[in-house]
């Protein structure tokens, strides 16, 4: 059985006029994953959109409270980790700095299988800027997580395969 994503209160599906859910089954050991999602200056190699990620506590990784800020569907946005279990789970929350009454939770769970990992990603999205860019565009969300699973099983592939030949 997998894990359930903690909502905040006022972040719950049920209080989000924006929902999604994507999964994938990657064959790639939990820390791979982990050390992809943890470490935000890779993620331009995976992360559609992301260009560059600033963190701003002087961290080399993220960890719990961490903040940084990026670039995300076109916006500049400021967020914070807000949930950190090593190899398991991590999810970050913020907004775009250009409306501050739009909000998202980004929730991440990783569960080990016989054959890898089921890496399972759920947001909500809350405010006038992201109500907007939905109705322009009604899955664009979720298509662009879509990639962004594909991207990032892709690179941690190739991350893993790389390791095992420099090990050998």
């Amino acid at each position: 059985m997998f894990e359930v994503i903690n909502w905040p209160a006022d972040m719950a599906p049920s209080r989000s006029p924006i929902h999604f859910t994507n999964e994938i089954e990657v064959a790639v050991s939990p820390a791979t994953i982990w050390s992809l999602l943890t470490d935000p200056l890779s993620w331009p190699t995976y992360y559609p959109g992301v260009s560059h990620v600033d963190l701003l506590d002087g961290h080399a990784t993220l960890q719990l409270g961490s903040r940084f800020e990026t670039n995300l569907a076109g916006q500049d946005v400021a967020a914070s980790v807000v949930e950190f279990e090593p190899m398991v789970r991590i999810a970050w929350a913020g907004g775009p700095k250009a409306s501050p009454s739009s909000r998202a939770h980004h929730a991440w769970i990783i569960a080990p299988t016989e054959g890898g990992c089921h890496l399972w990603t759920e947001e909500t999205m809350q405010g006038p800027l992201w109500i907007e860019l939905a109705k322009e565009a009604p899955d664009i969300f979720w298509r662009t997580h879509e990639k962004l699973l594909c991207d990032l099983a892709d690179v941690a592939v190739r991350r893993e395969a790389s390791a095992r030949r420099h090990e050998g």
